[in-house]
């Protein structure tokens, strides 16, 4: 594989996203989590997955770079589609997956992060979905999930500032578990997957599924309007602009079109 290290040891699957220097989200990075996913899934040694970034960050969000490759708004809604679909596969998935998260957490990075079916976060770390400065708006159902855990009108805030909260304050919103400090978190985030992984594997998929049984139509929808208005403000003019402000690392100028 070329973005993701596997380590399977005692019913727990490590997985390591290594993709310096940001673990940007990028096509190829969705499609080889997929077939990660599909290979964990039948095989009995691995019980519980942890998910965590290697270098700085869990993940700083989508590659924006593979944005400027994408040609009409259609694409970009597809591409939303594809990641939703594998982000609603992780949250559905049979085995319980932990998001270990240090560094930061950002945009596409966060969505990764809200399929899991739980966060646990070093106190120092930054959580947020700052599509909004690029003119773009969260497209692999951050819309959809990000309320669920925090609530609606911190949701807005979160979109509409773009600031970023601590994984302390992600604790007290209901985004995360825990927070540890940054040296303790990987040992804690361990300890907490081994007392898991001694738990039954058919209750632990049979509660998986009644968790989700909480969704409804209102999500679905939701997430599906999500993707036709990610490749709607992809083709606005302000969402060209954000795009290439940030490749040229200056502040966009939004005109509303």
């Amino acid at each position: 594989m070329e973005f993701f290290k596997v380590e399977i040891d005692d019913y727990i699957a490590t997985i390591t996203f290594n993709r310096p220097p940001a673990n940007a989200l990028s096509s190829a990075v969705l499609k080889e989590l997929t077939s990660l996913l599909e290979s964990i899934e039948t095989n009995d040694a691995a019980r519980v997955l942890v998910i965590h970034g290697e270098g700085r960050f869990f993940s700083a969000g989508a590659d924006i770079k593979e944005f400027t490759t994408i040609n009409s708004g259609e694409e970009f809604s597809n591409l939303a589609r594809k990641g939703q679909a594998l982000f609603e596969r992780m949250e559905r998935f049979p085995k319980p997956i932990i998001a270990s998260i240090h560094g930061a957490a950002l945009g596409g990075g966060l969505e990764l992060a809200m399929a899991c079916h739980f966060r646990l976060v070093s106190e120092n770390t930054k959580l947020g979905l700052p599509e909004l400065q690029l003119g773009l708006i969260p497209g692999f159902a951050g819309t959809a999930r990000l309320p669920r855990y925090v609530g609606v009108a911190k949701a807005a805030q979160m979109l509409w500032t773009s600031d970023p909260i601590s994984g302390v304050d992600a604790v007290q919103f209901g985004l995360a578990n825990q927070a540890f400090p940054e040296e303790k978190l990987h040992e804690e985030t361990m300890a907490m997957a081994q007392k898991i992984a001694q738990k039954s594997p058919l209750s632990i998929k049979a509660t998986i599924e009644l968790l989700n049984s909480v969704k409804n139509e209102q999500y679905e929808a939701t997430v599906d309007r999500e993707a036709e208005l990610f490749g709607e403000m992809f083709v606005s003019e302000d969402g060209q602009e954000g795009i290439s402000a940030f490749i040229e690392k200056r502040q966009p100028t939004f005109k509303g079109k």
